[in-house]
């Protein structure tokens, strides 16, 4: 399986979802936009990659790296 980073984007028919990155499919398709942070955030630990959230206008407004750094950032979020 090819690492990609998650990503969390609206979904065309309602919803949001996740998607790797260059992917066509999403990987999963849910209600709302903490779910599908919750489910990117799974898949990123498991694969050691980054999350990517997108806003409602389709721009990037955060992200997590849940990979293996050897410096990593101070992250100040939490």
């Amino acid at each position: 399986m090819t690492k990609r980073n998650q990503h969390v984007t609206p979904h065309p028919n309602g919803g949001w979802q996740v998607k790797g990155a260059g992917n066509e499919k999403a990987t999963v398709i849910v209600p709302t936009q903490k779910e599908a942070i919750a489910r990117a955030t799974e898949i990123a630990k498991n694969q050691e990659v980054e999350v990517v959230i997108h806003g409602r206008d389709g721009k990037i407004r955060d992200s997590d790296s849940y990979g293996n750094d050897p410096n990593p950032p101070k992250d100040t979020k939490n």
